[in-house]
């Protein structure tokens, strides 16, 4: 069994999570099988580093002394704002060497600084996206998934989907058993789709700023099954037709047909993600009146079908 190389870089304020998560992923795959992957963490002189939450992390060596990883992973914080630029000058030598190159969240600034991500498709924290995608223009920043791969650069969202990520390139190494096994010690979700939005409609929208509309907002996340056509929604909000599609499209950001189809969707998902309800059933629920209409939506949403998102999904059985 070949061991792979996994070296995870340190810096004052990085963000706890992102190295920790990754870390027991890769950690939790030796448990069954010795020596899948040797990791190492360093910093730029070998010394201690303080990460964003206060918690103080000891390297095992310096970026100097590393050999070039199988993987090599770049976590986010703080601190990636202003890192030093001898980690970037590090990175734009050896990184390219890599097998691997791995970012979470913010980690992906150190890694488009040093060049190598000009001309790729990656995300990061759903936060960082808009000033990513102005500072580098080169590159094709995709704000909602949770990781993306290209080629060999894989860069993920915020902080805990860096698990998620890790848990996919442990099924790619050494099976999806072992990556289900790992995820249920873990006792996290086996595995989010990458292509799965990082936050909910409901956080990723603008609430309305007038109380009639803020209402509708609400009902259509409690009823989406009910008719919530454009006339119907008008009504309840006290408004014509007309007036309604203009004001909630300027308030909340988006048309209420998209709003309706993205409240729909996530309910969808949720109840195929927490319960055993068919896709017949779940569509009939979700107001999709049947199961062909919801496979069209996550098909262009999400592209896959909602059996196979249920299957790589849901919640696994009793954890170990």
């Amino acid at each position: 069994m070949e061991t792979r190389d996994v070296l995870v870089i340190l810096y004052d304020d990085v963000q706890s999570l992102d190295v920790s998560g990754p870390v027991e992923v890769f950690s939790g795959a030796n448990r069954s099988v010795p020596d899948a992957y040797r990791i190492r963490t360093a910093s730029l002189d070998g010394g201690p580093v303080t990460t964003s939450s206060g918690l103080r992390l000891t390297p095992d060596l310096a970026l100097a002394d590393a050999a070039v990883p199988h993987t090599l992973l770049v976590p986010g914080g703080e601190g990636s704002r202003a890192i030093d630029p001898g980690v970037i000058d590090w990175l734009r030598r050896h990184a390219p060497h890599a097998q691997r190159k791995v970012s979470v969240c913010g980690g992906a600034l150190l890694l488009a600084e040093a060049g190598l991500l000009d001309g790729r498709r990656v995300t990061t924290h759903w936060a960082l996206c808009e000033r990513f995608a102005a500072q580098y223009p080169a590159i094709e920043v995709v704000p909602e998934p949770i990781y993306v791969r290209d080629g060999d650069v894989v860069t993920s969202a915020g902080v805990t989907a860096g698990i998620d990520l890790t848990l996919a390139l442990v099924e790619e190494d050494l099976g999806r058993d072992l990556a289900l096994w790992i995820a249920r010690r873990l006792v996290v979700f086996l595995r989010r789709p990458g292509n799965q939005t990082q936050f909910s409609t409901q956080l990723a929208v603008q609430t309305a700023g007038r109380r009639p509309l803020r209402d509708v907002q609400q009902w259509i996340i409690d009823h989406p099954s009910a008719d919530l056509s454009v006339d119907s929604l008008a009504g309840r909000a006290g408004l014509s037709p007309r007036h309604f599609a203009r004001a909630f499209r300027l308030e909340v950001g988006m048309t209420p047909g998209r709003y309706v189809d993205r409240i729909r969707l996530e309910a969808a998902r949720r109840r195929l993600e927490d319960t055993a309800d068919g896709v017949e059933e779940v569509s009939r629920h979700c107001g999709y009146g049947t199961p062909e209409a919801m496979r069209r939506a996550f098909v262009r949403v999400l592209g896959t079908a909602p059996a196979e998102y249920r299957r790589r999904f849901r919640t696994a059985g009793p954890a170990l």
